[in-house]
């Protein structure tokens, strides 16, 4: 079948924004275990993984300088269903895991990784985080198929509090975090099962060792700014696998007597849809900090952006489906801390922070906040705290859709050569390196930020993307099919964005 044949059945799949009203909160179901410094992972069968974390939280200290310390670190995982608004609980963990990392594979796994195994050491007096528990290098891989955890290959070197970005190449960069070793990033290959090397960091900084040693995005090219509390920055090249130096932030907060920006709390990094980085928030000793910049990748240059409301540390970022960016909770230092219930929303195209709706529960870090396929939030995360909650956004965006030839999504995918023309089939399959292309709905117009294609649970190079020459509402994507994929007749084909998967469909490769 030729493309010319297939693109009818497009107008039978576009995305809809259902009406919805913006800004508000309403509670969803309690998970099982009230947890704090967990893991939430967007599955592809929209479910979020919930693993981990820190729990029976008990006072210590009082005042300004008393700090909730956990009494056990948890094993235990579940999943929180979207349809009926329930968490419940799925296999354990191989090990008890707090402030570690969870990232989604091409083929639909998550990759676990670090964090504490034990609470850490309560410290008496002083008003300082206690230091984590020495972090295990141990990694475990949850099957979303059978619902249960098994180890993987070790890292290097213990990490906890890192960060982790899925590579366009499939790879996982593992860098930053506590320990002794941490500074130096790692790199987990999928198809392997292991972790090697990624190469010295290029700033020496105290990032490595402390539990808020940095903030990371991939950028729309692929590569990974990499932000350390100091304000120094750097960005990982995966093609060259090397590390450089890149501009310091605009605006440090200066603490004597280092003069740096030391932050015991870092900002967030949110990459925006037109390929900025925005930077928000964060606090040293002398305060906590509303201002915010941009990173250009254009230029390699930090500037100045609009401040946020209010000061917060520990809050989330989420970028939204309609480019905007939602700042929910942390923390406002203070005589007597303050744990914000607050929100609000950065609208990049006026480069402005304003208020929206007040979450049920404060929540003032170790929270998570997770983008679900219909473009609602899932915050939950709050010590002694079961409860979860959802943000209702003003429309809510169906997440990306792939078309089939029968028309209903499922089996043989509506994906052509871009050359001929010719859909993939068992009389003629697709072969490595080949350059395919399809029609999609779900991206966000104007965007640089490219889509992810898994085909036989392998990324594919994405070529070129953009709007569908004379079919408003749909994206075509032009990709190689990557070397190394299992032959066959029906080759699952996923497409994601922003975190949110399309819905399965299949092409037969050789």
């Amino acid at each position: 079948m030729r493309r010319s044949a297939i693109k009818s059945m497009f107008l039978l799949s576009s995305g809809i924004a259902l009406a919805q009203s913006g800004g508000t909160f309403t509670v969803t179901g309690a998970m099982t275990t009230p947890r704090y410094g967990y893991t939430a992972t967007l599955l592809n069968n929209g479910k979020v993984l919930i693993a981990g974390g820190e729990s029976d939280f008990n006072l210590v200290g009082a005042g300004q300088y008393g700090f909730l310390a956990p009494q056990s670190v948890l094993a235990t995982a579940e999943l929180y269903d979207p349809v009926s608004g329930t968490f419940a609980r799925t296999g354990d963990m191989t090990v008890p895991r707090s402030w570690h990392t969870a990232t989604l594979l091409p083929d639909g796994r998550v990759l676990i990784a670090g964090g504490n195994s034990t609470p850490p050491p309560v410290i008496a007096g002083g008003n300082s985080t206690p230091p984590p528990a020495i972090p295990p290098n141990t990694a475990e891989i949850y099957d979303p198929s059978t619902g249960t955890f098994a180890a993987t290959g070790n890292m290097i070197s213990g990490h906890v509090c890192q960060q982790a970005n899925l590579l366009f190449d499939g790879r996982v960069l593992i860098v930053g975090g506590s320990g002794a070793s941490a500074a130096h990033a790692e790199l987990y290959d999928p198809a392997r099962g292991t972790f090697a090397s990624a190469g010295a960091d290029a700033s020496v900084t105290s990032g490595g060792n402390t539990c808020q040693g940095s903030v990371s995005t991939v950028l729309s090219d692929g590569k990974v700014l990499i932000v350390w509390e100091t304000a120094s920055a750097e960005i990982f090249d995966p093609a060259a696998g090397s590390f450089t130096a890149a501009a310091n932030l605009s605006s440090p907060q200066v603490f004597p007597p280092y003069g740096i920006d030391f932050n015991d709390g870092l900002p967030t990094a949110t990459l925006l849809l037109n390929g900025k980085v925005l930077l928000a928030g964060g606090g040293n000793d002398s305060g906590i900090h509303a201002n915010a910049e941009l990173y250009d990748p254009s230029t390699g240059a930090f500037t100045a952006a609009g401040a946020m409301t209010t000061g917060r540390d520990g809050q989330t970022a989420t970028l939204l489906p309609d480019g905007t960016v939602l700042m929910a909770g942390g923390y406002l230092y203070g005589p007597g801390d303050v744990t914000l219930a607050s929100t609000e929303l950065y609208d990049p195209t006026r480069d402005a922070f304003t208020p929206s709706g007040n979450m049920s529960t404060p929540r003032g870090g170790g929270q998570t906040a997770t983008l679900l396929a219909d473009g609602r939030v899932l915050i939950a995360g709050s010590p002694n705290s079961s409860i979860a909650e959802l943000y209702n956004p003003r429309a809510l965006a169906p997440p990306p859709a792939l078309f089939s030839l029968s028309g209903d999504g499922q089996g043989q995918g509506a994906i052509w050569d871009a050359t001929t023309g010719l859909v993939p089939s068992p009389v003629m399959p697709a072969v490595a390196g080949e350059i395919l292309s399809m029609y999609t709905s779900g991206l966000s117009e104007g965007s640089v930020i490219p889509p992810q294609v898994s085909i036989g649970g392998s990324l594919a190079q994405i070529l070129c993307f953009g709007d569908a020459p004379g079919w408003p509402g749909f994206f075509q994507v032009n990709f190689r099919v990557p070397n190394g994929i299992a032959p066959g007749s029906a080759v699952p084909v996923r497409l994601s964005y922003l975190g949110r998967s399309s819905n399965e469909v299949s092409i037969s490769v050789q």
